[in-house]
């Protein structure tokens, strides 16, 4: 009787330090996922850097505007995609200010580098680029800095919990309470 009752306190502490493993192994991978998440932003800032050269180039690998135009038509003015391009970047930086303040895991950065591609590209249809460049890789950079910002303080602040659950794990064998305010 004495064995059998050894045996249950073997297999339930066996099975607590099993837990313990899973759940600590759980935020260690979670905090790592973090830290190559934290990165994003840098990877967005240097593709858009990388198209901002081709832009600064005239785009080498595309064909003449003008053979462009008379396949698709004429683009909008350089004054209205300035318009659209300043619209663009006043709501990009208010959306990434909001997210910021929310605390929200978002991955738009890769995004903007498509948008603000597309930007280089009117105003190399309108055969603009060379006087708007500068606008456009002025606007490209602060957004993606800023969502760069965003991103890495959002895993940083995230990473830091999880390290407190860690630590609490690991004094009390078990997960803190869940906060219901929180958002990752």
């Amino acid at each position: 009787m004495e064995q059998a009752e050894n045996n249950r306190t073997v297999t339930a502490s066996d099975t607590a330090s099993d837990t313990r493993a899973s759940l600590r192994q759980g935020i260690l991978d979670e905090i790592r996922g973090l830290k190559r998440f934290s990165n994003r932003g840098l990877f967005a800032l240097s593709l858009f850097l990388f198209v901002s050269t081709l832009a600064s180039r005239n785009f080498p690998l595309l064909p003449r505007p003008d053979k462009i135009v008379a396949s698709l038509g004429p683009p909008p003015t350089a004054q209205i995609i300035s318009l659209v391009l300043i619209l663009y970047t006043f709501s990009a930086i208010i959306l990434s200010l909001c997210r910021m303040m929310a605390g929200m895991r978002h991955k738009s950065s890769f995004c903007h580098v498509g948008y603000l591609s597309v930007f280089y590209f009117f105003y190399y249809l309108a055969d603009g680029l060379g006087d708007n460049y500068w606008a456009v890789f002025g606007a490209g950079f602060t957004i993606l800095l800023m969502e760069s910002y965003r991103i890495w303080t959002f895993c940083n602040d995230t990473i830091n919990k999880k390290n407190e659950q860690l630590a609490y794990l690991e004094r009390t064998g078990r997960l803190p309470a869940e906060d219901s305010t929180s958002e990752y």
